[in-house]
């Protein structure tokens, strides 16, 4: 699978997670999302920006659903619920959101 975005094809693994990190930018990550049936709004980009620092500046580390919530909590200075950030990433807030911010496939196990 891959994406074609400004005229470059970018490549992924069979779910569309990028290959390569580096080809990820906000552009493309816009693009990713409206192939989803995403319309990315600021709150949006706040779980997208602490997924990449997550990933990036904390060893790799891919935050579950449960540390989303807690981390959005703190960031919005309100109670997020789970439904809250499914309602922006349906299809998973740690997979989607993930995907849209060009991180590699988790392979974590579920649950918490």
């Amino acid at each position: 699978m891959s994406y074609e975005f400004n005229g470059k094809t970018i490549d992924t693994d069979v779910n569309g997670f990028l290959t390569n990190v580096e080809d990820w930018s906000k552009e493309l990550a816009t693009h990713i999302a409206t192939l989803e049936g995403i319309s990315l709004t600021e709150k949006h980009w706040d779980i997208i920006d602490y997924l990449r620092d997550m990933y990036f500046n904390h060893n790799n580390e891919q935050p579950n659903t449960r540390h989303i919530v807690k981390a959005m909590s703190d960031k919005w200075g309100k109670n997020v619920s789970q439904k809250d950030v499914y309602d922006l990433f349906p299809k998973d807030p740690s997979k989607q959101g993930g995907r849209v911010a060009g991180l590699p496939e988790s392979r974590r196990k579920g649950g918490y």
